[in-house]
């Protein structure tokens, strides 16, 4: 149960915070600042929940842990409901916060319809388009979480460091496209609030689980056997 909620509470700030940066200030500090936050508050997160529950507060990474054979399939299984409870909770706390205030100039880096930086198409993007760029940021986001916390070649301390400057990396390169992913909890709280977005919520399911997959068997190619469920 500890690790549930570290993984709710954790998942929840992601969205406030994360999200919270591109729908209070996008306009200010661009794709730039965005992906800075994104990175930041993972950093932090890790800190704080990695001895706890690994901070996945992703999906994405709890489906690449399974299948690496770091965790069991009823784990993974409590890992996504709780990640997507706590997104939910984190954008609906970022949602009542921004109708407090209706004449505040919000925007974010989407249009003013999708003010709770959802994960859709930008203008000119197509699916397949945003779909490959999923699945490869991902990918690369993945391989990191997996190298960086494997038990016997893995950067201990160092982890969660390298774990954020990914995050923000891939959102860098990812928010042109749309808004960025890497993580269907992040993509499932928002869309929530702005019904609107489900039209592209495939995508931000389909792009990470081939990457998370795609991670996997190119980390046990490199670094040896799975590790053996606990």
């Amino acid at each position: 149960m500890k690790k549930l909620l570290a993984e709710g509470v954790g998942t929840m700030f992601l969205v406030l915070l994360a999200c919270g940066s591109a729908a209070l200030a996008g306009p200010s500090i661009g794709g730039l600042g965005i992906g800075l936050c994104f990175g930041l508050v993972l950093v932090c997160l890790c800190y704080c929940l990695g001895n706890i529950s690994g901070c996945h507060v992703n999906p994405a990474v709890s489906f690449a842990m399974f299948l690496a054979g770091r965790m069991s399939g009823k784990e993974f299984a409590g890992y996504v409901v709780a990640q997507l409870l706590g997104a939910t909770v984190g954008a609906g706390f970022l949602y009542w916060l921004m109708n407090m205030a209706p004449g505040f100039n919000f925007g974010g880096i989407t249009a003013p319809d999708y003010y709770l930086a959802t994960n859709v198409l930008q203008p000119g993007a197509t699916s397949s388009m945003a779909l490959l760029v999923e699945g490869l940021l991902t990918f690369f986001f993945v391989l990191i979480v997996l190298g960086a916390t494997d038990a016997n070649k893995g950067f201990g301390k160092f982890a969660g460091l390298a774990i954020g400057l990914a995050l923000g990396l891939v959102n860098i390169v990812g928010i042109p496209v749309d808004n960025c992913s890497v993580n269907p909890a992040r993509s499932f709280g928002p869309a929530i609030f702005c019904p609107e977005a489900w039209g592209d919520f495939w995508i931000m399911v389909v792009g990470p689980a081939i990457g998370a997959v795609i991670a996997v068997l190119c980390w046990v190619a490199m670094a040896g056997s799975r590790k053996a469920v606990r």
